[in-house]
């Protein structure tokens, strides 16, 4: 698929979370969304990306949005992950199996590496992409810039 941009109209997913349950986004009908994609678990940058949603969770619900951190990382290795990095309230969902077909949908999935490309894509209420941004692999996401675009 091509990569999804502003405009592109996606739909609602579900995928378990580190607490082993399932994550359904049509019960966040209402509420805005930021897909915020890491590579891989375990790896300095995407802790970092991790940690900066964790820490402005409130922020974000403030403004009616739902920050769920995705990465082609499996159930158990995401709760190992969470619970080394004290994440207590940030979804991280495990787009493990179809491997990556999440991000393979958003067409941001890097084939010869099997991991997704470090993106933030924020979904409005009727999942119409209204902010997509893919990031180097190894520079942390500026998450002042996503607050502030949710402002406008």
């Amino acid at each position: 698929m091509d990569k999804i941009k502003t405009g592109d109209n996606f739909g609602d997913f579900t995928l378990k979370n580190q607490k082993e349950v399932a994550v359904d986004t049509t019960v966040l009908t209402g509420k805005k969304l930021l897909l915020s994609f890491h590579p891989l678990a375990w790896t300095p940058v995407c802790s970092q990306q991790m940690q900066s949603l964790e820490n402005n969770y409130k922020a974000f619900h403030d403004l009616n949005t739902v920050p769920l951190g995705l990465s082609v990382d499996s159930v158990p290795c995401k709760k190992a992950w969470a619970e080394s990095l004290g994440i207590a309230n940030l979804d991280l969902l495990a787009d493990f199996w179809p491997h990556g077909g999440l991000a393979s949908q958003l067409g941001i999935f890097i084939e010869q590496f099997g991991m997704s490309e470090r993106a933030n894509i924020v979904l409005d209420e009727q999942r119409v992409a209204i902010f997509v941004k893919v990031y180097p692999i190894k520079q942390l996401p500026d998450v002042q810039e996503v607050l502030t675009f949710l402002k406008k």
